[in-house]
């Protein structure tokens, strides 16, 4: 390899390894943004399932009103 040949690889590496870091900061943020969504979807479940069981007790109350009339 001449010399030029020496110099360009050395760009190419390096901008390889700042391409490296850059991706490698994206996938960080983007773990990072999924940990939360799941959080969130999490949160999600818990309050649509408590939501369903306070339904099901008034359902179950007016079910009741409705027999005692």
């Amino acid at each position: 390899m001449k010399k030029p040949d020496f110099a360009a690889l050395a760009d190419n590496v390096q901008r390889l390894i700042q391409q490296h870091a850059e991706l490698k900061a994206q996938h960080a943020a983007l773990r990072e943004a999924e940990q939360r969504w799941l959080e969130e979807r999490a949160q999600l479940i818990s309050k649509n399932e408590t939501a369903r069981q306070k339904v099901e007790v008034m359902i179950s109350r007016l079910k009741a009103l409705e027999q005692e009339s």
